[in-house]
This record gives structure tokens, sequence and C-alpha cells, in this order.
């Protein structure tokens, strides 16, 4: 018998009465019920006792379930109390009967001895628990515990028709006197989340296994008080057939003959002409966990073989050798999510025919016959053979009066065939499929997965972070259409098997049809019983492009004279390890960078100086924002901690304040706290050291190459308004010094601004074709230029003795752990003074070392309870010990040279050693077991330390030694999901690979338990290797909150920044255990992590209306293109990988096929305004995740939205609130496009606190369309955000009442001059107001103008000159008193 028939024969229940089954309701209500003790005068000093919990329903007198039975537990008394059993017994389970009338019986049965010698069961009494109120709610007694009465005689006597409900009333049922049972019962929702795993009314212990549930966790051997649900997988059955013997033709017409008699039969009547035709044939397929269905049963359409081949699956694989028509086959595959790998857990098939009463003639359904009538007549179980991944599978169909779990009837055939060919299979059949697994994943254990799959040469999976959700899969060619039995039968559906519950309510109106959805991602039925399909279209995000900044050429735009007036500012002077001047030269060419010249060079040491000097607006800046008065800076560069800048005021280069666009390049000069300028030299000057000696080994290797491919982005922002002005990329390819003692070059770089538009929806064919669209909405304005010096001043390595380097990892540096650092055999001892010398230590008071005996000394002594309980250092002690003495002489000096207060001193002092010695011999005795046991506990451990970056996995290696004599199974037992084992021996090889280890890699390791713990068998005295992976994706606070600004120290000029002094925030300990049979640990490894910043190679910045969803496709760069990657790479285009650092961030990709573009799809919840969400995606080429070749940077700005619709030169007013914080604030609203959004008050305000202020806004948009306009309130004074506002304007053209063309030349010159007339259509004089959509290439002679009624006015118009080719449209808006469009004009420039 298997493991599924066992636990299905064991769980067998009765089910409720059927007026109950009937009017079910949907909600179940879970209970968890603890029977404590039973106490009463009636019980047996020694004799045994047992409880028995049944489930009754007192209106029907009616028991249901399964009766449940505790272990049998033995009478003890203690006068004068009466006897007492001990159960502490924990019971669960889950109804939908919320009825007063249902409870549960308690039955107490007791041993007695029989005249034979034998012993036999004896009830003893029994009591019932109510489970619902009077107003069907679940009686739920908190904390407090019951005392249950009881009742003589045996719950038998409920069945009694003169049993009345409520008890109270039956006079029939007498009270135990002085008996009661002690219980409690509480409601349990954590069981709510396995009522797919565990029917309705059964009563099961916590210590019982429920098959698909991990093992309980922790101290608790209560699987049921906090379940964890085992990780499912997914299963496809495909090229399904089902053989009935003798012959499908045979069978079918036995069947039909034995269903028409039958018919006759129940009618009483002769035979009428009438018969019976088979209308359909079905298969329900569902996985049954020996308890009941996970989810309720796909149904499938069986064809005839023979029809099946005539249709569009002609040639089905798999058919040709089974004979014409001997078959009945399903034309699509079989999608089954919900297995788990257990052994209890089967896929169970069940036949079923539909029948129809038909006429001889012609062989049609009669008009007015009867409906559709359905029968079982074959199933089967199939369990997964251990180790199984693809296989074809044969079962025997079974039939007859054996329990099955669709709990039905089902046919067999009489033993009076008439088939001649009949023998052994009459009865019986065959069920065949084709059985595989997603994403390569088996069903047992990860040993059969490793040995089935090492000789694959196609590309590893990528370990998943959830449960793969496969492609849906086409379903037959006919379409979804519906079974011709939809449309006949009657609601009453006999025949059927009641669905489980906890999953859709079975449809007795009509049949779920599902062979049209059988690769669908959600098998349960909706809540009708027609099912619509799901047309294979992807929602569609338009996606941006990701390539960033592009770092180009940084040559100066300067003249002369501003290079001249820059570099005689006085900015410090940069100097080489010499203490020379370091020349200024120019960026060298990438192409002549090399590798070697770097690893040659002898000064290893390199001094990073960033040296920003100047900003100056560009001159084609277009933008609508005003130049910003201040700014500062965000970027960070390698690993180092990020850096924000102090806030730096523009000052041109004549001291005095900025004076706007007209100065090219603004000094960058610091302000003070109290918005002063400082004194010293213009510029900020920020440092950093990477020295090799701060660097694991071969990490100077990698450092170089990082600044051979990568570019560092510089965000500039708004001192004042706190907005974005744009973000630079810079190069750091000329921070190469090839074999020079220093290197310094002068860089001036584009500041520009990228906006995301609106979303664009995509219409048509176009939205179904892939690889149709290109990067849309991102609009690109380059808003002003950074001058900056990058220098790179070499110096000599010297190592320092004594001094350990302090190691931080590079993405792709992984090492094992060598056998004599940190790999330490299991029962091997450290030596102390294995690091150093010899050591020489002080023997301490036991005092001294222990803080918490010097606390319990210190509160016996009244004269010292004020003192700290630490431990004092050996100066504290002598000062002490001094103080004694002196204070000795001086109470000898006061007795005048008498002894006997000597005498009585010596005595009490004395006294209290003698109280302290006891104190000190107790508490060694208390510690005495702790302390030997810490000891041992140590001689096992072993330490490594981990230096962990985002999204790189750290691999190591543990050498782990049997030390017994004998066969050990280890497991092992790791208590950080981040740190894990592994299991693949293709990973583990992929791993070796990358550290260049030569130690052996070993097949078929590991087996994994059911609680998914991997255990290892090792020979007597026998040494392996296990393999470890540490790898994180979560961005620690911890980390975060260490990588403060650098260099913000007011006063400071330069910053000087070490990799050795930048590190870790908080260390973690993960502890892993190697534990043998009852929980014995023969090794302990105790892995330290420290956390290290990491590259940030791209940053996005996303604006997003506050609490709703972002969803934005970004399209990855060419992989050929990223860094590291490989070149001549066989098999074409790499399949690149993403992870997100937060785990509630929906972040994938797929590849698309070859030639493809490939996109990562991000959906982002966004939080309240003005909250910003940060979150890093690491970009992967290999499918083991081994090392990011990228990492992105995101930070989502969560705003509060406002809609504005408006018509373009017209003017919009709305208002907002404002709403004051606990203090009052001096606060001023800035705005992205102050051109176009006016604010009222426009200056700086009081803000009262807790208090609300109307803002008034007064929108005039320039052009058409949607865009995207920020609001932003700062302090003034802390320069803090406040709150921000989302305007997102939808602008509408406005309509053009005349269009006019005019030619200009091009290349500059002085202008033009035109004129227009405008006629007033009013009979009364009007003002008007003008104004345009481009003011730099228009102005008007005068603002306003008023005219009479009827009268013509000449509007006098100036056009600027342009400096390139090409054509302008340019309007004119004439707009009334109240800024109300009139009439637009539009003018087509042509500059030629």
């Amino acid at each position: 018998m298997g493991e599924w028939e066992k636990v299905f024969v064991q769980n067998l229940a009765v089910p409720p009465h059927g007026q109950r089954r009937r009017a079910r309701p949907p909600g179940s209500t879970a209970f968890r019920c603890v029977l404590k003790h039973l106490e009463g005068a009636a019980l047996a000093q020694g004799a045994e006792y047992q409880l028995r919990l049944s489930l009754f329903d007192a209106t029907y007198h009616h028991f249901f379930g399964r009766t449940w039975r505790s272990s049998w537990r033995a009478a003890r008394a203690t006068p004068p109390r009466p006897a007492r059993v001990a159960f502490n017994e924990t019971i669960y389970f889950h109804t939908s009967l919320n009825h007063p009338g249902i409870a549960a019986v308690v039955e107490v049965v007791a041993t007695a001895g029989k005249g034979d010698g034998g012993s036999q069961q004896l009830s003893c009494g029994f009591g019932l628990i109510p489970l619902f109120g009077s107003g069907l709610e679940a009686t739920d007694a908190a904390t407090e515990d019951r005392a249950l009465k009881l009742y003589h005689g045996t719950p038998r006597a409920l069945l009694h028709p003169r049993f009345q409900d409520p008890v109270e009333k039956n006079k029939y049922l007498t009270v135990m006197e002085k008996s009661h049972l002690q219980y409690s019962l509480k409601l349990h929702q954590p069981l709510e989340m396995i009522f797919h795993l565990l029917p309705e009314n059964l009563l099961i212990s916590g210590l019982q296994t429920i098959p698909g549930l991990l093992p309980a966790h922790g101290d608790t051997s209560d699987c049921l008080q906090k379940p964890r649900l085992m990780k499912p997988v997914t299963c496809y059955l495909e090229r399904l057939s089902v053989r009935l013997y003798p012959s499908l033709e045979e069978f079918e017409e036995e069947l039909l003959d034995l269903l028409n008699s039958d018919r006759l039969l129940q009618a009483n009547t002769a035979p009428d002409g009438d018969g019976v035709a088979v209308r359909e044939r079905r298969l329900h397929v569902g996985v049954h966990n020996g308890l009941r269905f996970i989810q309720a049963p796909q149904v499938a359409v069986l064809v005839p073989e023979t029809e099946a081949a005539r249709g569009s699956c002609r040639g089905l694989p798999g058919f040709g050798d089974r004979g014409a028509g001997q078959a009945l086959v399903l034309r699509s595959r079989i999608h089954l999510s919900e297995m788990v790998p257990h052994p209890a857990f089967g896929v169970c098939f069940q036949l079923e025919y539909v029948f129809c009463s038909v006429g001889r003639v012609g062989g049609k359904a009669l008009p007015g016959g009867e409906a559709a009538d359905m029968r079982s007549v074959r199933w089967a179980l199939w369990s997964p053979v251990p180790g199984a991944g693809e296989a074809e599978v044969v079962l025997p169909l079974r039939g007859g009066a054996c329990r099955g779990p669709c709990q039905t009837l089902v046919y067999r055939t009489p033993p009076s065939s008439r088939s001649s060919r009949q023998g052994e299979h009459a009865e019986s059949g065959t069920v065949q499929f084709h059985v595989s697994t997603g994403s390569e994943e088996h069903l047992v254990t990860a040993a059969e997965i490793l040995r089935k799959d090492r000789d694959k040469s196609e590309k590893p999976p990528t370990p998943p972070l959830s449960p793969p959700v496969p492609l849906r899969t086409a379903a037959s060619p006919r379409g979804p259409g519906l079974s011709v039995s939809q449309l006949s039968v009657p609601p009453r559906g006999r025949g059927q098997s009641p669905v489980p519950h906890g999953h859709s309510p079975r449809q007795d109106g009509g049949i779920t049809h599902l062979e049209a959805a059988l690769g669908s991602p959600d098998p349960e039925p909706c809540a009708d019983s027609d099912q619509l399909r799901a047309l294979p279209f992807a929602p569609l995000q338009v996606p941006i492009a990701a390539v960033g900044l592009q770092a180009g050429s940084s040559r100066t735009q300067l003249s002369r004279a501003s290079l001249a007036r820059l570099h005689a500012a006085g900015f410090p002077q940069i100097l080489d390890h010499n203490q020379e001047p370091v020349e200024i030269s120019e960026p060298t060419d990438p192409a002549t960078f090399s590798l070697r010249l770097e690893e040659a060079d002898p000064l290893q040491g390199n001094e990073i100086i960033l040296q920003f000097l100047a900003f100056g607006r560009d001159a084609w800046d277009s933008a609508e924002g005003t130049w910003p008065r201040t700014i500062f800076l965000t970027f960070q560069f390698y690993r180092f901690p990020p850096v924000t800048t102090p806030r730096l005021q523009l000052v041109s280069t004549d001291t005095g304040p900025a004076a706007g666009a007209a100065v090219p390049a603004q000094l960058l000069v610091r302000v003070n706290k109290d918005g002063t300028l400082g004194t010293g030299p213009p510029g900020l000057q920020l440092k950093y050291m990477v020295d090799p000696a701060f660097l694991r080994a071969g990490e100077q290797r990698w450092f170089v190459r990082y600044l051979a491919e990568h570019s560092l982005q510089i965000d500039v922002w708004d001192g004042d308004s706190l907005l974005l002005v744009g973000s630079a990329a810079l190069k750091l390819e000329s921070l190469l010094r090839q074999g020079r003692a220093a290197v310094r070059t002068h860089h001036e770089l584009e500041v520009a601004t990228t906006e995301y538009e609106p979303d664009v929806t995509v219409m048509g064919r176009e939205a179904l074709r892939h690889g149709a669209l290109r990067p849309l909405g991102v609009r690109v304005a380059v808003r002003g230029r950074l001058h900056l010096c990058l220098a790179n001043i070499g110096h000599p390595c010297e190592e320092m003795p004594g001094q350990l380097p302090s190691p931080l990892p590079s993405r792709s540096r992984l090492g094992p752990v060598p056998d004599g650092a940190g790999s330490v055999l299991a029962g091997s001892w450290l030596p102390i003074n294995a690091a150093a010398g010899r050591r020489v230590s002080r023997a301490r008071r036991l005092a001294e070392v222990d803080g918490e005996l010097a606390a319990v000394l210190c509160s016996r002594r009244p004269e010292a309870r004020l003192a700290p309980p630490a431990p004092p250092s050996e100066a504290a002690a002598a000062r002490r010990r001094k103080l004694r003495r002196m204070a000795l002489v001086r109470q000898q000096e006061d007795a005048g040279g008498g002894r006997t207060p000597q005498l009585s001193g010596w005595h009490e002092q004395r006294a209290r050693h003698v109280r302290d010695l006891q104190i000190i011999d107790a508490y060694r005795e208390h510690v005495k077991g702790e302390s030997i046991s810490r000891v041992l506990s140590q001689a096992i451990t072993a330490t490594h330390t981990v230096h962990a970056v985002l999204g790189t996995a750290e691999f190591f290696e543990f050498t782990l030694k049997n030390p017994y004599g004998v066969q050990q199974t280890v497991t092992i037992d790791v208590d950080h999901p981040e740190l894990s084992v592994i299991l693949d021996p293709r990973e583990w090889r992929h791993f070796k690979e990358l550290t260049k280890s030569v130690t052996p890699v070993e097949e078929e390791m590991f087996h994994l338990r059911d609680d998914l713990r991997p255990q290892v068998y090792l020979r007597p005295n026998e040494t392996v290797r296990i393999p470890f992976k540490y790898q994180t994706f979560s961005a620690d606070p911890a980390v975060v909150a260490a990588q403060g600004p650098a260099g913000l120290g007011a006063g400071a000029d330069t910053v000087a920044s070490s990799l050795g002094k930048s590190g870790a925030g908080r260390t973690k300990h993960i502890q892993v255990s190697f534990q043998v049979s009852g929980g014995k640990p023969i090794a302990l490894l105790r892995v330290k992590v420290e956390p290290q910043p990491h590259v940030v190679d791209q940053t996005f910045r996303f604006y997003h209306p506050e609490l709703t969803f972002l969803k934005k496709t970004i399209r990855l760069p060419p992989w050929h293109t990223l860094p590291g990657a490989p070149v001549g790479m066989p098999g074409g285009e790499p399949e690149m990988f993403v992870r997100c650092s937060d785990p509630d961030i929906i972040c994938e990709t797929k590849n698309m096929g070859p030639g493809e573009p490939q996109d990562i799809f991000l959906k982002v919840a966004g939080g309240p305004s003005p909250q910003i969400k940060k979150f890093f995606v690491a970009i992967y080429m290999d499918a083991w995740l081994a090392a990011p070749a990228r990492i992105w940077q995101f930070y989502l700005h969560s705003l509060q939205r406002l809609d504005v619709s408006c018509t373009a030169g017209q003017l919009a007013r709305l208002s907002l609130l404002l709403r004051g914080t606990p203090a009052p604030r001096r606060v001023r609203v800035f705005t992205s496009h102050p051109q176009e959004l006016q604010v009222d008050p426009d200056g700086a305000f009081l803000l009262p606190a807790n208090g609300i202020q109307e803002l008034y806004v007064g929108v005039r948009p320039r052009r058409a369309g949607s865009r995207f306009i920020y609001l932003n309130l700062v302090d003034v004074e802390s320069h803090q955000l406040v709150s921000s506002w989302l305007l997102c304007l939808s602008c509408r053209q406005p309509l053009i009442s005349k269009a006019f063309e005019i030619s200009l030349p091009a290349g500059g010159g002085r202008g033009c001059n035109k004129r227009i007339t405008y006629t007033n259509p009013y009979p009364s004089p009007r003002l008007y107001f003008l104004c345009t959509n481009r003011p730099d290439l228009l102005q008007f002679k005068e603002d306003s103008f008023e005219v009479a009624g009827g009268e013509v006015y000449t509007i006098g118009l100036r056009f600027a000159p342009s400096q390139s080719v090409g054509e302008e449209e340019i309007l004119i808006h004439i707009n009334d008193h109240e800024d109300k469009n009139e009439e637009t004009f539009c003018v087509k420039v042509l500059y030629q």
C-alpha cells in the first residue's frame, strides 16, 4: 500500500447530513481546541483513560467527520484533591456548518479487566462543547479555560429519538457530580492558509503529519500552530490517452445496453424503441493529498482517436502505435501548478461519461427527451515516482465498489460479459500520458535532480525567487467551444462528487468545460459555468531607453579669456607625492589603455581627487526654468559611500553675485550655515584613497577595470527649490595613469535633464508586433555645463607591520575558504597563539571579567551599591586600592592608636570576604554547566567572514569531518535564508571555475529532507567539502545609514575617504549547524557578514503620483556593450536576468528570441508625498547570478497629484491647500516651469503650525499635449522639503483663426519687425493681452492694448534671429481682460 492510500484510508470521514450539504454556507471557521485535564471523584487511581472527540449535529441526530482519539493516560491522585488525568492534547479542525446545533462531543473511555484475563474499553461519560452561539457566531473563549460538565452514559444516547436540543432541557441525561473536563476553545486564523490541504470536519492533532506542510519549526512540535507550506512545483501532462478493454467500441456498447436495461427496469416498462447514447466523454484531473483535492479538478473532453486524427490534430505523437480507434485522447495538455514534492500527493483521474436518450430511427435525440445523465466509469491515481523528471506513465484504471477520492459510485463490468476476448483487463483499462515539470523541477529530492541533469549541456536554470509561472499553452485548435452537455444538464447534477470546500462552489446549473483553458495559470473555475479564454495578449508598456547619459567628449567650449579668468580664481593646487604641481593634460584615448602598464606601476596607491570648479548655463538652453542661485551635487564613486555636497553658490568671475545667463561660467563657492559665502578658496575638492593594503587580493585589477569601463553620474540640484537641475556623466578612463606619477585633466560636462512624459497608448496592430516600438516617452534637454578637474596621484604602497588589511570584495572575486584560515576541521582545537606570537595575560579576579558577578557583589555592600556593575579596568582597580589604604590610615589616625577599632574593622572585613567567597562559589556552581557547554561549542566552531555586496554571490567551502568511527547522516541547518548550500553540481562547478578552485566536485552529494534541509552521508572519519553561497538582494538599512554624506564638515576644504575606513555598517552573524541523529552537532560554522557598499552604474529618477503604482518598461542596452561581456560567445546572444533589492517590487524580464531587444518591467507601489523610495536592480549575464554586470539605482518620488485640463495660451486658475506641520515654518513655493506657472504668494511666507493656508496657482501652458510640472514647498531656513505636487497637464490646442508665413535669414543678424492687424468684433471697447508660445523668438511691441468697438489695431512684432536653419511655428494668443483666449494666430517662420 502506497503512502497516498495509507493517508486516504486512515482519514475516511462520514459526511454531514444531506440537508446540511445542500445549504452549506460559503465560509468556514477554524478552531483550536485544547483538552487539558480530566478531574473527578469517579476516576480510579492507576486506571488508564482516553478521550475521544467527535462532531455531532443535534438537529438531525447525526454524527459526522471522523472520531479523534487521544493517547492513554493514567489517573493520579494527590490527596486531598480528587484523582486527575492530564492530557494536554491540541486538536484542530474547521467547519462551515455554522449552526447552534453543531457541537463537539467528548467521550471518556476507560480500560477494564475481563474475566478471561483480557481487557475491554468502557464509556465512562461524555460532554458537549458548543461551537456556535445562537447568533451563528463562533464561540471564542478568548484566553480563559472552561470546565465541561460530564453526563453519565455513552454518546450513543444522543441518537435516541427522545433526545432534546438543548441538552439542559433533556430529563434523560444525568450530570456526573464532582467531575469535569478542563478545556479551551479558540478561533485559529493561521489554519485558514491550509484550508486547501485539510478537509472540513476532520479532527486532527498538531502532532500528526499533514501532506503538504513542513514540520514544526523551533522548539514546538505542533506543526499546525503556525503552519508552513511546502513549495509547489508545476507539472504538465501531455499526450494523454485512455484505453478501455476489450476495446472502446465493445466497452461502450455493453455499457449502453446495461444502462438501457436499468432504465427500463426502473420505469417498469417493456422495450419502447428508445435507447441511450454517449454524448460526451470527460476526464476529471486533480491533485489529491490523501485528504482532499488541493484545487477543484480540471475537466477535459476526450475524443476517440479516429475523431482526433480526422481533425486538426493529425499526427499526434505517441498515438500511431495504439491501433486505430482503440483509445480516447486529449487534444491539449494539462497544467497542474499545485503539485508538492510529498509522497502522499497524487494526481487523480476520473473518467466520466455523459449519456442522453435517443430514438432508434436515425439515432438522434428525441425532442423533449430526458436530460443528460452523467456516470463515473473508471478512476486512477498516480503517485510520482521518486526522481521522475520527464517520463511516459501507464496506469491501470480502477472500478467497482472500492473507495476513491471522487466519492462517487463507479461502474464495474459484470462477470457475465458478452465479449469473448474479455480477460483479466475486462474490468479495468489504462491511462497513458507524458509527464514533465516546469523549469526542470522534480518532485522528490534535490539529489535526484542533480543525477538527471548532470550531463545536460543546455543552459542551467536561473535560481528562481518564486515558483515559476509557465507560459500559456495553446489549447485545441477548435477553440473554446462549449460542450454539448452544457446546454441540457438540469440543475441536479446527479452522479457528481462535491467539490471540496475552500474553492469555487460547485455549479449545479451547468458543467465547467476547461479544455480550452487547461494551460491557464489559474485552473480554478470562475463563478459562472462559462469561462472566458484569455487571448495571447500581454499588457504593453512603451519601453523607455536605458542608455543613460552619454558620457561623450568633454572638450571645453569656453573662450581663452573665460578659461584664463576661471583658472585665475584661486582654486587649490593639486600636488603629487613629491609635492610638485600636476600639470593639466588632455584625456588619453581609451584605445591606448594597457592593463600591464597599470599592474607594473610601482606606485600602486591611488589618490583620486575630484575638484568641482564652476557651473555655467548652456548657450542653447531653451528650458523654461529659472537659473539656480545655489546648487549642490550628489554622486557615488566606486564602492565609497554616496556623497551629498554642501550648498554651493554660483558667483561670477568678477567676484560679484551671479547676474544670470550672461555669465558663461560661474564659480562654485561654499555657503556657510548662516547663508554667507565661505572665505576659503572657491570650488569643492574631494579625495578618495584607494590603497592596495585595504583591498582583497586581486581587487586592484578590478578597480582599474572600473576606471576604464565605467562612468560617474553626477546629479545637480537647485539648492533653493530642491528641484533637479540635471545630470551629467563623466568617463573615468582619464584617471588611468598608465605608468605616470600623476595625471590631471579638465572636463566640461553637459548637464542634461531627462523628462519622462506620460505613457503613450499604442493602438492597432503596432501594439501586437514585438520589436516594432522604439524607446519613446523620453525628452532630454541640456541645461548647463559643469567644470571640474580629475586627478589621480600615485603613491607607493607601504605595508604597515601588524596591521591586518580590511578586505573589500569585488564583484567577481569569489574565493573558497583556505584550509588553514577559515575552514576548521570539526572537532579540532584552535591554538591560542595561532595568529600572533606568544601571548601573556595577567590573571584577573573573577569579578573583573564577569559583569554579572560584579553586580551581585556590589549589591551586597551598602557603600558600593551606587557603583557601576561593569568590570573595572586595571588602572581603576589600582586607584581603588590606594583609596582604601588611605581610608584605613585616616581611620587609624582618628582612633588615636587604639586597638579596638582595628580589631573591629578587621573582623568586619573578614566577614565580608567570607560572604563574597560564598557568593562566588555559588555563582560558579550555577554557571558551570553553561560555561562547559560554551567551551565545548567553541571547540567545534569555525568562523568565516564574508564581505557582502548587493547582488554578488560570495562562494566558499567548509571542510567537514566525521569525528566518529561509524557512518553518519549529517543534516545541515542554516538559520538565515541568504546563506545556502549549493545543491546543484553545475552551479558548484560554475563557482569553482570563477574562483580558480581545484578541489573536486562530487555528484549527487546531498539529499533533501521533507523540511527541505540538506543531508550528506559521511563514512567513518571521512572529510568532505560543503559548498556555501551567500547572496543578498536587499539593501541593508544599516548600510544605507552608514553611507552618509562624506565631506560635509563646515570649513573643511579637503575631504579624504579611504576604502579601509568607509566600510560597513552593522555586522550580521549566521549560524550553521551540522547535526547527526538526535540533533547532536558535530560542527558549527559561524559566518560573519560585513555589508559593504556597492557600485552604482546608472541612476533613474521617476516622479509619480502618490499612493499609485508606477509601471515602467525599460529597454536593456545591447549585451555586448555591458562590461565583462564575452567576446565571440557561441550560440548567439546570452540571456540577461534581473533581480530587485525590494521584494515588494515586481521586476522581471523575458527573452523574446534571437535578435529581439530585451526589456525590464517594473511595478512599484508609491508611498505618500513627499516620500522617496530607493531601490536597486541588478542585471546578470549568467544564469547562476554570480556577479551583476550592471547595478541600477532607482528613485521614485511620490508627489501629490493634481490634474489640470487647460488650453494653450490661456490662463487656468486653481488653488491648493497647504497643511501646516507641528511647528511654524517660513516656506516658499518653487516650480519647475516658472514661465508657465505662477503662484500667489510668490515669495516667502509663514506657514502656521497645524494650520491650513490656501495657495493660488495660475497655469498658462505654451504648448499642447500632456506634460508634468513639479511644485515644491520648501522651508527656506532649513532648506527642507515640506511637500510637493505633480501637476499633470492635459493641454488642448486653441482654434487657429489666421495663419501667416514669413521667411527670415538664419545665422544671426538683427532680427525683423513685422505688423499684423486685429479687429475688435465687439461694439464696446475691449482690453486685450498678448502672449506667445515662443518668447525667445518673438517679442511684442506692447504686451496689451485697448481698442474701441469695431476698430482695427495694428500689433507690432519683432522676430529674433535664429542660429539654425529650419522651420518654426509661432502662435500669437490674443486674450481678453479675464485672460481667456479670443483668437489665436499662427505664424510659420522659415529660417533659410
